[in-house]
């Protein structure tokens, strides 16, 4: 299922989430597994990420951010790929990705893209599908505390 889903025909950007990493088992069942994938006439290329709550909620703020036509970043951590959102780049005039894997290829790929008017609706329409289709069902009660919400 797409989380993320940004494509003009010739460059695309997308997040696809592939299901619970480990469903049942208590500290691990809300993290969703992921892939990045990124196509263009030049180059195509997939990594594999997960995905958390904290996450899935980021991403919604980074849409508001993105709806306010600030630049963003998301995922900018150690273990994930940098992604960096920007709604409008100057030297292009579109929309732009740039997708960042420095903590393992050291692979950088940047995408300007003629993007349709709503397109950071639709991101929302899909994070709120993701989060239908796998809710948070674990909650953190303190750090190493897990229980199942009721």
């Amino acid at each position: 299922m797409e989380l993320i889903s940004l494509s003009d025909g010739d460059n695309g950007f997308r997040v696809r989430v592939l299901g619970r990493r480990s469903p049942g088992v208590l500290h691990l069942h809300d993290q969703l597994d992921a892939e990045v994938l990124v196509t263009s006439s030049f180059v195509n290329g997939r990594l594999d990420t997960s995905l958390s709550p904290s996450d899935l909620d980021a991403w919604s703020r980074a849409l508001n951010s993105l709806a306010a036509g600030q630049d963003i970043c998301w995922k900018d951590n150690d273990h994930s790929p940098e992604i960096r959102i920007q709604p409008y780049n100057e030297e292009h005039e579109t929309p732009a990705v740039r997708v960042e894997d420095l903590g393992s290829s050291c692979v950088s790929v940047f995408l300007p893209m003629n993007l349709e008017e709503g397109w950071v609706d639709e991101q929302r329409r899909l994070l709120g599908l993701v989060r239908k289709e796998w809710p948070s069902e674990v909650l953190q009660s303190s750090p190493g505390v897990y229980e199942w919400r009721r």
